[in-house]
């Protein structure tokens, strides 16, 4: 394997972050020394999220064997990834007369035919559901820990608890008609509008133009491309995509 000079599209600011942030780390552990410095592992593992090169790829660029790729690239991740804020601490400042736009996607995965629980039916494909609170302007504020693909939007809505977070504080919650039913502030579309009263075909109007920003949310993670098709464990993939968030929210804030 012979390695090449390369690029990466992130600004340096936020490869420097996350050095400060593993360097707090390392000297919370009182880790020994490493092959690479904070800086060079930082590198390696944005690297590796941006451009979803397989370990051994990325680790020839930098020196290191597969599994020493392998180690620091998940180290990292679990340190951006607690830094993600939690759904009532995203929820924070936030009150009676807000509202938020609640939306599910689904992230691929090279699963077989053989996992089931993980095949979406609504997307024909293999992957894991996960849920994103954004602001009415398309900003995440919280992403969900990764449930299989073929959990519904309604339930896996449920189980994290979405509607009960937002009813505590009094927040609305436009969702699609996936989470009808969900009940509590939760909003959706009328089901049947076409032969309901104009009043209910001006609402979905409304309601679809109102959560149209919230589609941002998930376009933002997109340049990650180890999510466009996630070769990691299931387990993994709720952590890589908090850590994501963490990311953005580091790259917004510089």
């Amino acid at each position: 394997m012979v390695p090449y000079p390369s690029t990466l599209d992130v600004p340096y600011e936020l490869v420097e972050h996350v050095s400060w942030l593993l360097h707090a780390r390392r000297r919370e552990l009182g880790t020994r020394w490493r092959r690479l410095g904070c800086f060079k592992q930082a590198l390696l593992t944005l690297a590796h999220l941006r451009k979803n090169e397989m370990f051994a790829q990325v680790g020839a660029g930098f020196g290191v064997s597969e599994a020493t790729a392998w180690r620091y690239v998940g180290e990292i991740i679990g340190v951006l990834a607690a830094w993600a804020p939690g759904l009532y601490e995203a929820l924070a400042g936030l009150g009676e007369g807000d509202f938020v736009i609640a939306d599910g996607t689904l992230i691929p995965t090279d699963r077989i035919r053989a996992d089931e629980p993980y095949y979406s039916q609504k997307h024909k494909q293999h992957g894991m559901n996960v849920q994103v609170i954004a602001r009415p302007d398309g900003t995440p504020l919280w992403f969900s820990r990764a449930l299989p693909g073929r959990t519904h939007d309604l339930t896996a809505a449920r189980a994290h608890g979405i509607a009960q977070a937002c009813l505590t504080r009094q927040i609305l919650v436009l969702a699609d008609r996936a989470c009808q039913g969900a009940g509590a502030t939760v909003r959706t579309p009328y089901y049947h509008h076409k032969i309901q009263p104009a009043h209910y075909q001006q609402s979905n109007r409304d309601h679809t133009r109102l959560r149209a920003p919230g589609e941002r949310a998930y376009t933002q993670l997109k340049p990650w491309r180890i999510l466009r098709r996630a070769r990691r464990s299931t387990n993994k993939i709720g952590s890589i995509v908090k850590a994501i968030h963490t990311l953005l929210i580091c790259g917004n804030s510089g």
